[in-house]
């Protein structure tokens, strides 16, 4: 669990852990260097949580690393420190992982804290993207979020995307991929993960009956500049590596067209700072292109599919113009 401050919700988070199970746990805890007394609580109320004490803050990429590292147990559970849980959440995830070694990672139902009948932004069902590099979600569509009705509790469990908040994986497939790409920080992290995955020849799927409950936005509210231009950056360093060359030089027009839509968009409704994160995510990519061609390499060396399959798997359009043009405001919306 990578944290960095928040001394109270990390206190909930960690009671409602060990009370979701009679498991045996291997608790890490990987601080990354807070400021407040985070350590000191943890060190006092649950001794048995192993702390890791970082030097500085790697972000969400880079504590969950080094957790990773440290962990001897054979499936890892990624969690967010501002979740609540639902007892026998980690059984039920962990019954649906053993149930295939293709399964890589299983992500419970997200469903918000702040109002426990909605699903949760971060990943709601289970994530999904467009083949322009844009992530939704089941239960999720930009700014709408729906009520759980249990509409996405039955049909197919396999999403493109298990939302970094929680989920359980296999430690050494993740190891095998490459870990989460630190140079993500924080924000779709996860989804690169997950792409990689999927190219291993692996799957990712939900377990509707496994249930957290998330405080989304409390480490970086929504409207924080920085965490805007994290999910655009971030989206098109994803989007540029995952893709096979042919593939990417033909989506590429196709994507920046879309962001500078966005971009003139967001200066007519003067939103300044979503503008300032595009421009700046751009420029960041167009100064980066070593890095781009790093993991690209990385990429292909672990590559076991086409991008034909992956394409299978991700919504064969703009999910951004369904959604503004079109009135596709749901994801059952989005599949007719």
């Amino acid at each position: 669990m990578p944290h960095y401050n928040g001394e109270d919700i990390l206190r909930d988070c960690l009671t409602s852990l060990v009370h979701s199970t009679d498991m045996p746990l291997e608790i890490i805890l990987v601080d990354n260097a807070s400021s407040d007394k985070s350590v000191e609580v943890v060190r006092r109320e649950f001794p048995e949580v192993q702390i890791l004490a970082l030097d500085k803050n790697h972000g969400f990429a880079g504590g969950c690393n080094a957790g990773i590292r440290q962990a001897s147990a054979e499936f890892v559970l990624i969690l967010n420190n501002d979740t609540i849980h639902q007892a026998g959440w980690i059984e039920a995830m962990l019954q649906q992982i053993q149930s295939s070694p293709e399964i890589a990672v299983v992500q419970p139902k997200l469903l918000s804290y702040q109002n426990r009948r909605l699903f949760d932004y971060s990943g709601a069902a289970g994530g999904e993207m467009d083949m322009l590099g844009f992530p939704f979600a089941r239960g999720r569509m930009f700014e709408t979020i729906e009520p759980d009705d249990g509409q996405y509790d039955s049909g197919s469990n396999c999403i493109f995307w298990a939302s970094g908040t929680a989920f359980l994986a296999r430690r050494q497939v993740l190891i095998d991929a490459g870990l989460f790409d630190e140079t993500f920080f924080v924000h779709m992290e996860e989804i690169d993960l997950e792409w990689r995955l999927q190219l291993m020849g692996y799957s990712v799927v939900v377990e509707p009956k496994a249930v957290v409950w998330h405080r989304s936005g409390y480490t970086l509210g929504a409207d924080s500049p920085f965490k805007k231009y994290l999910n655009h950056r971030n989206s098109l360093l994803m989007f540029l590596s995952n893709f096979r060359l042919p593939l990417t030089l033909y989506l590429t027009p196709l994507r920046i067209a879309l962001d500078d839509i966005a971009l003139v968009f967001s200066l007519i409704k003067g939103d300044f700072g979503r503008a300032w994160a595009i421009l700046k995510a751009h420029g960041w990519i167009l100064a980066h292109p070593g890095a781009i061609y790093r993991k690209r390499k990385i990429v292909a060396s672990i590559r076991r599919k086409g991008d034909g399959e992956i394409l299978q798997r991700l919504y064969r359009g703009s999910s951004a113009l369904s959604y503004y043009l079109l009135g596709k405001k749901t994801y059952a919306a989005l599949k007719c």
